[in-house]
């Protein structure tokens, strides 16, 4: 299991969420964590979710 950071920001740059998300691959991050998204209702805001090496893995603006 590998630890992701989930951060998604308003358009002026403030911070609206923030939290580790944990995946079991890469792949699994890409797939369930667009999933979580949708979820969080946050798939139209600007958000990221990055590895613990700081790869990117989801991005949008």
């Amino acid at each position: 299991m590998t630890k992701y950071r989930f951060t998604a920001f308003k358009a002026s740059g403030e911070v609206i969420k923030d939290e580790d998300w944990t995946f079991e691959s890469e792949e699994q991050a890409k797939i369930k964590g667009a999933l979580k998204v949708k979820e969080l209702d946050l798939a139209d805001t600007t958000h990221r979710l990055v590895n613990n090496t700081g790869k990117l893995v989801l991005f949008h603006i």
